[in-house]
């Protein structure tokens, strides 16, 4: 009985244990695991831009600002611009 007591009080507290998931390194995330838009015609870092205004937006863990790119790159700021003025419309 105490053996059975103790497997189950061990599962209970894994259970609550925390993986660390909804938490996102600093960083843009990898481009594999990015959300898809279609942005057909725009150039890469327009469509960086986009996608990272637009998740910034929508409070997502992936909403992220590059603010080196945004000081220095007119297409990814335009892209960023836009993305959270379109995201920010939707909600």
């Amino acid at each position: 009985m105490r053996l059975i007591t103790a497997i189950f009080l061990v599962m209970i507290i894994t259970g609550c244990a925390t993986t660390g998931q909804g938490q996102r390194p600093s960083g843009p995330p990898p481009p594999s695991t990015r959300p898809a838009y279609n942005l057909t015609g725009y150039s890469p870092a327009f469509k960086d831009g986009y996608i990272d205004g637009c998740e910034t937006a929508k409070k997502t863990p992936y909403g992220f600002k590059d603010a080196r790119r945004f000081s220095t790159d007119t297409q990814y700021r335009m892209g960023w611009n836009d993305g959270l003025s379109v995201c920010r419309g939707k909600q």
